[in-house]
C-alpha cells in the first residue's frame, strides 16, 4: 500500500450543502492522524475482510485517467457534512489522479437520512450535470431515525437505482459507519439489520461496500485503539483517517491493474426489476407553491427560527407554514407515495392526513431532538399507492404532543416518489 502518510494539500471545493450552494476552503492536514490510524502492520487487522470490491470503479477511473475529468458526489448524513473523511477521499483521489481536474459535491446534510435522499438526488447530486463516482452513507442516521429494514431498502434501492437510471455509467460505492448500537450487536455475533437491508441493495446492483462498522468495532476490540480515540458517533481526525484508510485501500483494490488499452466506459446492468416496486427511485421534490390552501397556512419566502437552532440550508428559505389547528391543505400528485419534509422543532404539531378520502392518520412530527432543534425530517405519509392519480388532504390536528409548546408545521417540501 502506498505510504498516505504525507501532509495533505489546500482543498478549495464547490460545495452543495442542504437547499444552497456554496464556496469553502477546507484546510485538512491528515499527516499526524494517518501516522496514528496507520499503516497496517503485523498486528493490525487488514482492511480487506470489511470491503467488498464487486464490479464498480472502472468507469471512474477511465474518466479521471483518460478524460482528466471527475465530478465525485457526497451523500449523507452529519458525518459526510462535516470536515473529515470526504476531505480526506478528495485529497486522496487528487494525489492518485494529479493531473485531473475535479469538482466535489457534498451532499451531506446532518441528521437526514434514506426517506430523504433519493428526493433530493436530482438536485444536490446531480444539479451540477452528470457524476462519475458516488459516495451513499445513511447507515447511521436509518438506524438513529427509526426506519425500518422495509424503509431502509426502499430508501437505498431510491438512491442507487434513480443515480443509475440517470446516469447508466455512475459508479457508487455504499459505506456503512459506525455508531454504538451498531457496536453491540456486531460484538452479539450478528450483523446490524441496517447494515443488512443496505447491503441488499448493494448486493443486488453490484455496489462496491465497506463494513466499516464491523471494522471500527473489531480494530477497537484487537487493541488497535478505543472508542475516546477514535472520537466517537461524529469521529475526531483520527476516526476519520480510519474511514480513509480503508476507502484509499478499496481503491488500491479495484484499481490494482493498469488500465487495458481496450477498456471503456460501459453502462452497468441495471436488474429489470427493482428489490421493491415502490422503492423511492422515483423520488423526486415537489415545490410548497404547488399545493392548494383551503385555510390557515402561508408561504414564508424567507423563514427563520425564532427561538432553536436548525440545520444548514433550513434557514432563510421558503416554507409553507401554519401553527393553528385546522389549518387545512391540498395536493394533486402522481405516483406511488407521498411525504413532506418539515422542520420539525420546539411547537411542532400533529399533522393527520387522507390520502383519496382514504381513513384519517396522523403524524406527530415532535421528535427527541425538537426541544432544541428544528430538525429537518421526512415523513412518508403513504408509501403503498397504487401508481396514478392522487389527491392529499392535509390538516394540522387539534392534539399536541405533550412535550410540543405549539401545534406548528413547517414544510420546506412535499415529497413524492
Amino acid at each position: 500500500m502506498r505510504d498516505a502518510g504525507q501532509s495533505r494539500t489546500l482543498l478549495h471545493a464547490t460545495t452543495t450543502i442542504g437547499l444552497s450552494v456554496v464556496t469553502s476552503t477546507m484546510a485538512f492536514t491528515a499527516s499526524s492522524a494517518l501516522a496514528e490510524a496507520g499503516k497496517e502492520s503485523a498486528t493490525a487487522l487488514l482492511s480487506d475482510k470489511y470491503i467488498a470490491v464487486r464490479p464498480g470503479l472502472t468507469n471512474s477511473r477511465i474518466r479521471f485517467e483518460r478524460a482528466k475529468k471527475g465530478r465525485v458526489a457526497f451523500l449523507g448524513g452529519s458525518i459526510t457534512h462535516m470536515q473529515g473523511w470526504r476531505d480526506g477521499v478528495c485529497d486522496v483521489l487528487r494525489k492518485r489522479f494529479p493531473t485531473t481536474t475535479f469538482d466535489f459535491i457534498d451532499a451531506g446534510i446532518p441528521s437526514t437520512d434514506t426517506a430523504f435522499g433519493p428526493f433530493r438526488l436530482e438536485r444536490d447530486v446531480f444539479g451540477r450535470g452528470q457524476v462519475d463516482l458516488l459516495f451513499v452513507e445513511f447507515a447511521v442516521n436509518d438506524e438513529t431515525n427509526g426506519r425500518s429494514a422495509k424503509d431502509s431498502v426502499r430508501g437505498m434501492e431510491g438512491v442507487v437505482r434513480q443515480a443509475r437510471l440517470r446516469n447508466p455509467n455512475i459508479d457508487v460505492v455504499m459505506l456503512h459507519f459506525v455508531d454504538p448500537d451498531k457496536m453491540k450487536v456486531i460484538r452479539e455475533g450478528k450483523t446490524p439489520a441496517v447494515t443488512v437491508a443496505h447491503e441488499k441493495v448493494a448486493r443486488y446492483y453490484d455496489v462496491p461496500s465497506i463494513d466499516l462498522a464491523r471494522e471500527v468495532t473489531e480494530r477497537i476490540d484487537a487493541g488497535e485503539f478505543d472508542w475516546k480515540q477514535f472520537g466517537g458517533l461524529h469521529p475526531a481526525p483520527f476516526g476519520h483517517q480510519v474511514y480513509v484508510r480503508s476507502i484509499d485501500r478499496l481503491f488500491d483494490l479495484a484499481w490494482t491493474k493498469p488500465l487495458s488499452d481496450e477498456a471503456k466506459v460501459r453502462p452497468h446492468p441495471l436488474p429489470d426489476k427493482p428489490i421493491d416496486l415502490k422503492g423511492y427511485f422515483r423520488g423526486r421534490l415537489v415545490d410548497v407553491k404547488q399545493a392548494e390552501i383551503v385555510g390557515g397556512w402561508t408561504i414564508d419566502p424567507s423563514w427563520a427560527p425564532k427561538k432553536g437552532g436548525t440545520r444548514p440550508g433550513f434557514r432563510e428559505v421558503p416554507m409553507l407554514v401554519a401553527d393553528k389547528p385546522g389549518a387545512t391543505l391540498k395536493l394533486d400528485f402522481s405516483g406511488t407515495a407521498v411525504g413532506v419534509l418539515v422542520a420539525a422543532g420546539f411547537d411542532a404539531g400533529i399533522l393527520e392526513f387522507t390520502v383519496d378520502d382514504g381513513p384519517v392518520r396522523r403524524v406527530d412530527q415532535y421528535t427527541q431532538w425538537s426541544h432544541s432543534l428544528h430538525i429537518p425530517w421526512a415523513y412518508i405519509l403513504d408509501a403503498d399507492l397504487a401508481p396514478g392519480q392522487h389527491a392529499l388532504t392535509l390538516r394540522i390536528a387539534a392534539e399536541k404532543n405533550p412535550k410540543s409548546e405549539g401545534n406548528a408545521a413547517r414544510i420546506v417540501s412535499f415529497l413524492v416518489n
